[in-house]
C-alpha cells in the first residue's frame, strides 16, 4: 500500500518507513555491486535471465 492509499496516520506513518528502508537497501546493494540496479523493464529482463538464462520474451514465446 502506498502512503497516500494509507488510511490512517500510522499506516502512512509505516508506508513512509517502508519506503525510506527500501531506498536504503537499494543505495546499499548498489554499491556493493557497484553499479546502479536496473529499473522497470530492464529489471524484469534481469531477474528473468538470472533464474534460468533465458529471455523473458523467449519463456512466452513457448
Amino acid at each position: 500500500m502506498g502512503i497516500k492509499q494509507a488510511p490512517t496516520e500510522n499506516g502512512k506513518k509505516a508506508a513512509r518507513g517502508l519506503r525510506k528502508a527500501a531506498a536504503a537497501e537499494e543505495r546499499k546493494v548498489e554499491a556493493e555491486k557497484g553499479s546502479g540496479l536496473a529499473k522497470g523493464a530492464d529489471r524484469v529482463e534481469e531477474r528473468s535471465r538470472s533464474s534460468d538464462g533465458k529471455s523473458s520474451g523467449d519463456k512466452q514465446r513457448r
